[in-house]
């Protein structure tokens, strides 16, 4: 491969390329493989940031390895506000989170936020609800456990206001850095009132303008905000705009009840009219909408509020927007066709699915077996025509994009997985069409195409062949042609050895290639 300026111009045999470039700089890759980066469509950079650096809950195996994972990090950290995430009670034995006087008798009077891995609910101690005025008569207060829906987004505001700006600072440039060294060339950031801040998303796009790191997409979810487009610097109003919360959290909108909650359906934020207005506000304004939407009343919302916009804008118009759902994890095969009527992007999480997915596992205990195990229908969403966009949703779940890549191919529910080469392509190309850029060669390797590639130390590289409908990886060698690594649960993934953004490294492992 030949890169001038930035741009691919020439790929073929290595003799002809050093004869066609003979002043080149040559790096010899000692058979690495080299393809296009990826694109995590779906990210909280600082938040993310902040568990890499900071109170990580993520391996926290019991209640008591939690508070003690606090303890450790206060004792470490005296007096300083503590940010903490990624804690879940599914898997401890006690099937229960503290309670705030546990929280309490470990930090203190230090204002404390620690939230579920889904984000939708948080831990907080007693001085951080000092902090949140309001939060005590909030829809989703509870005295003694988690704080949901409102009260939860007044205390994560309260927990983000008493952050140093030198924090976030570190913490979003740690995220990128640990992006780029994933063979990740460009996030997404979903950004908005009840996530972030506008400074927050202002600053993490000035870092990523200054060079050297991932692209930053940045969305802002905030219904009525067209007006502040330019001041926002944004690709759309979109990404975490939330129509409901999260199954782990009993947020979720449900037709249906919780099985293990017989009496909560979840949350409802954003009815049908509202839905409408906003894609009807982004379309005028020649921008890109977009919702958070996992529970199936809350799909249900969001087809209806389609329609209602497609009786004051025209379907062609929505489509031509390309906007944004996140997450869609609770969707007909009559849904998806409609949505891919009206050009929607689906952004998913396959991890998701490899986290709690299948007959036996969170999905399955908040719903049943039978609803918990058709979660995240992958392939319904990409035969319906929709595109996809794989991401992360960081810090739910890890950036790590060939275990993204290994989930959605191996589903835990057969038939609901992906081929190999439309995963990688939707982790890719994907990513990039997602966000606007459609000029058929961005997240490519051929002559025209933006320069932006990683190369892996990889395990023999092989796929099923294209017209095998076999999602699994076949282990008769005449079935294989090259192109991926293989991808079967256990195999070793790769290992990143060099991310480049349009012609620029971003990332180099120290000694890996000359």
């Amino acid at each position: 491969m030949a890169v001038t300026d930035g741009t691919v111009v020439w790929l073929g045999q290595d003799s002809v390329g050093r004869a066609l470039h003979p002043d080149a700089d040559v790096v010899p890759l000692d058979g690495a493989f080299v393809a296009p980066a990826f694109v995590d469509a779906h990210t909280h950079a600082t938040a993310t940031g902040l568990q890499l650096h900071g109170l990580d809950l993520a391996g926290a195996d019991s209640l008591a390895s939690c508070l003690a994972r606090v303890a450790a990090h206060a004792t470490a950290h005296p007096g300083a506000p503590i940010w903490g995430h990624g804690w879940d009670e599914t898997r401890w034995p006690e099937r229960r989170p503290p309670t705030r006087a546990e929280l309490d008798a470990v930090v203190g009077d230090t204002p404390a936020y620690l939230s579920r891995i889904d984000v939708h609910s948080a831990l907080v101690s007693t001085a951080l609800v000092a902090l949140a005025p309001g939060v005590r008569d909030a829809d989703g207060w509870s005295e003694r456990g988690p704080l949901t829906t409102q009260a939860h987004h007044h205390s994560r505001g309260a927990a983000k206001d008493a952050l140093r700006p030198e924090q976030r600072a570190t913490a979003q440039h740690a995220f990128l850095r640990h992006a780029a060294a994933r063979g990740v060339a460009s996030v997404h950031e979903c950004a908005g009132p009840d996530i972030s801040s506008a400074e927050d998303l202002a600053d993490l796009l000035a870092l990523s303008r200054r060079g050297g790191l991932p692209e930053v997409v940045g969305y802002w979810g905030e219904a009525g905000a067209t007006a502040r487009l330019g001041e926002l610097g944004v690709r759309g109003l979109a990404g975490d705009l939330f129509v409901d919360g999260a199954l782990g959290s009993h947020t979720a909108a449900l037709l249906e009840p919780y099985t293990d909650r017989p009496d909560s359906t979840g949350a409802l934020y954003l009815e049908p009219k509202a839905i409408a207005e906003h894609l009807v506000a982004c379309t005028e304004a020649g921008t890109q909408a977009g919702f958070h939407v996992i529970g199936d009343a809350a799909v249900a919302a969001v087809v209806e509020g389609f329609a209602l916009a497609e009786r004051t804008v025209g379907a062609p118009a929505l489509a031509a927007r390309r906007h944004r759902l996140e997450h869609l994890e609770m969707v007909t095969a009559e849904q998806a066709a409609r949505l891919a009527a009206w050009g929607v992007v689906a952004s998913v999480q396959p991890a998701f699915d490899a986290a709690w997915g299948g007959r036996h596992g969170m999905y399955a205990d908040r719903l049943g077996p039978d609803r918990g195990s058709r979660l995240n229908p992958l392939s319904r969403l990409a035969s319906a025509g929709m595109l996809l966009a794989l991401g992360s949703d960081a810090p739910v779940t890890p950036v790590d994009p060939w275990a993204v890549v290994q989930a959605a191919v191996h589903h835990r529910t057969d038939g609901l997985g992906l081929s190999p080469r439309a995963a990688f392509t939707a982790h890719t190309r994907g990513g990039w069409r997602a966000a606007g850029v459609d000029d058929g060669v961005t997240g490519t390797l051929q002559p025209g195409a933006p320069a932006t590639y990683a190369v892996w130390d990889a395990p023999e590289l092989a796929v099923t062949a294209p017209d095998s409908r076999v999602q699994r990886w076949s282990t008769d060698p005449r079935s294989r042609v090259p192109g991926l690594p293989p991808l079967d649960p256990g195999t070793p993934l790769p290992t990143c050895l060099r991310t480049v953004l349009r012609g620029q490294v971003i990332f180099d492992r120290e000694g890996a290639l000359g």
